[in-house]
């Protein structure tokens, strides 16, 4: 979450209307796997070890958190005079902000955890639960105090305690408030709350989020979760890791990663916005949530997730061989002469990749530097773009601009292919993280996301290095030229931007833009991006129909399609006129950028790729023979 070169990172308020949110997984059951015993207070190893602490946060902020706990779950003033901590009340929660603050940097939100007050409520009266509830308040202003983005009420085993502490709670700060119960297996609070009761009821007294944490595992608490949906406030399950169970002497709790990892699925296709764990969870019970968070469009403030081995580092980086030495295309990019392009075409859904070949060779003759190949796009089956690719440059002897998607490929398989890429001579990739299987025709189709665009990138870097991702020196290094995408018309542009400053921090060697429409969208992108210092290629994509045009203002994250071009498409609606509209909008487009970019990244809609020769016929390219004796493939 650094911040962007255009702008200020987003608020919590205004991340929580994006995609999924991740929560961290447990403190307290850590810190004891980590070596502590039940015989201390853990919110004092704030004080005593916060080294230790820090490094529980840096794990799950490794395995993709994206909002950090304080480790101040029990430290209430009541609940640290048991343990004759009182006196360092303040002390205690200072210190935790400033340990979540220095681990969390600009990566993550920083929450304050308030547990409930310790007392059986139904056993106090009205003095006495006036009196707890101040206990529980003084703790949240010391958090906000000290700085946190908001505070989570968690694990509180009463619906009446909970909304008490929201309504002493809320005309005190505008910071944002989770509140979470904590449900018995008949599924009602120990003071008979239903979920939907508590929906209500913690809504009205003025929670952001509302939800349901510890208690069961993530079979008990999705249960919960649909009774709780869709009654006009996000919600967050935080399950346990199941029951814990002894084993020699400690008690450790059974649940999965993987079974996690099942489950936040569920829990999103659910409709729940926040997800993470609680006691028993471990930083790769919070990495599969991450992975699942990221399928549905999440992760917005986790910009990488680390690569790890069990072998320690062992070689210093070698100097990367210069980006024009890499692949042809990489040469005309990092020359001043020329203006470098890549049109889109597909690989077949079925065995015959001919029209594919001849819509290349058609290109080839009309200039086209590279044809660019997607993979898997839109979670589709076709053949492998790695065999087109090859297919093309035996045929041609051309080069191809290859994929390199997320989704279907965990760490061990990224590292093969990227190896295997290199020795058939594939150099030039675009890495995307990839669209969801959901989006396709196989949407229970299991994704995988070990890393995200950014996380590959850097691996993608050292292998340019000569490093595996251990760290470990290899045997040569590899030449890849690598493209990163962006999203100019993104709603959430600062995102947009921190991401991207991130890709190209991580080894991006140019810019792959979506299509834009709107030439003061691309000024501001352009405006914004300069200070990379990294070639950039304009995508265009002709509109086919005024329906095309509608389609993708509406229905494609990170395009937008002005009224007044959607206009232009109406008055010719579909056929021939509409596409010759929509030819001349990629021109004008393109004659407004070319002096700004290096090239052009055309994606021709349904195969049509004569399109692609029209466009760039605006900056002097001339018809192939072949186009001007009526190409069809």
């Amino acid at each position: 979450m650094s911040k962007p070169v255009g702008g200020k990172r987003l608020s919590l308020r205004a991340r929580l209307e994006g995609g999924p949110l991740v929560f961290d997984g447990a403190m307290g059951t850590e810190l004891y796997r980590r070596g502590q015993f039940i015989h201390q207070s853990f919110d004092g190893i704030n004080l005593t070890n916060p080294e230790l602490v820090e490094s529980v946060h840096r794990d799950y902020l490794d395995a993709g958190a994206e909002v950090i706990e304080t480790n101040t779950f029990a430290s209430n003033r009541r609940r640290l005079r048991k343990v004759g901590l009182e006196e360092r009340h303040d002390e205690i929660h200072g210190a935790a902000v400033a340990i979540a603050r220095r681990a969390a940097g600009e990566r993550a939100y920083v929450v304050g955890s308030v547990g409930p007050s310790g007392e059986r409520w139904d056993r106090l009266d009205a003095a006495g639960r006036a009196d707890a509830v101040e206990d529980v308040v003084a703790q949240a202003r010391v958090l906000l105090a000290a700085g946190v983005d908001g505070l989570v009420l968690e694990t509180f085993p009463t619906l009446a305690e909970c909304t008490a502490v929201l309504l002493a709670l809320r005309p005190l700060t505008e910071a944002v408030i989770f509140a979470q119960l904590s449900f018995l297996r008949h599924a009602a609070t120990e003071d008979g709350a239903s979920p939907e009761e508590a929906v209500v009821a913690l809504k009205e007294a003025g929670a952001d989020v509302v939800g349901v944490n510890c208690a069961d595992g993530p079979s008990e608490l999705f249960a919960l979760a649909e009774r709780m949906v869709g009654q006009g406030v996000p919600v967050s399950v935080l399950p346990n890791a199941g029951y814990p169970k002894k084993v020699d002497g400690r008690m450790i709790y059974m649940a999965t990663p993987e079974y996690f990892g099942v489950y936040a699925r569920r829990f999103l296709k659910l409709g729940v916005a926040i997800i993470g764990g609680c006691c028993g969870t471990t930083p790769e019970h919070i990495r599969s949530m991450s992975s699942a968070a990221r399928m549905q469009g999440g992760g917005a403030s986790v910009e990488r997730v680390e690569v790890r081995s069990a072998r320690p580092p062992a070689a210093e980086r070698r100097e990367a061989i210069p980006f024009a030495e890499r692949s042809r295309f990489a040469a005309k990019l990092a020359s001043s002469e020329g203006f470098a392009v890549s049109v889109e075409v597909n690989p077949p859904t079925g065995l015959d990749a001919g029209r594919a070949v001849e819509a290349a060779r058609m290109l080839q003759a009309a200039g086209v530097d590279v044809i660019n190949i997607a993979d898997g796009p839109r979670a589709s089956v076709r053949m492998s773009n790695w065999a087109l690719a090859l297919e093309v440059r035996q045929q041609l002897g051309m080069e191809s601009l290859v994929h390199f998607c997320m989704r279907d490929r965990n760490l061990l398989g990224l590292q093969s292919d990227l190896l295997a890429f290199h020795a058939l001579g594939l150099h030039n990739l675009v890495i995307v993280t990839g669209d969801p299987p959901k989006m396709g025709d196989y949407p229970n189709a299991t994704a995988v996301y070990d890393l995200d665009s950014i996380g590959c990138i850097g691996l993608v870097s050292g292998l340019n290095a000569g490093l595996d991702p251990a760290g470990r020196s290899m045997d040569g290094q590899t030449r890849f030229a690598v493209a990163c995408g962006a999203e100019p018309a993104s709603l959430d542009y600062d995102r947009e931007l921190r991401r991207l400053e991130q890709k190209v921090a991580a080894g991006a060697s140019f810019i792959m833009t979506q299509p834009v429409y709107d030439p003061s969208v691309l000024d501001r992108f352009l405006t914004d991006t300069a200070g990379f210092g990294i070639p950039v290629l304009l995508g265009l994509m002709p509109l086919a129909s005024h329906r095309n045009a509608e389609f993708i203002h509406n229905e494609i994250p990170g395009m937008q399609v002005p009224s007044a071009i959607r206009q232009r498409m109406q008055r010719v609606d579909k056929g021939p006129l509409a596409r010759a509209e929509g030819v001349r909008i990629a021109q004008e487009a393109l004659l407004a950028a070319k002096d700004r970019v290096r090239g052009a990244y055309i994606m021709p809609a349904l195969g049509r790729y004569e399109a692609a020769v029209e466009i760039l016929e605006a900056i002097g390219y001339e018809r192939p023979e072949a186009y001007r004796e009526g190409w069809r493939p």
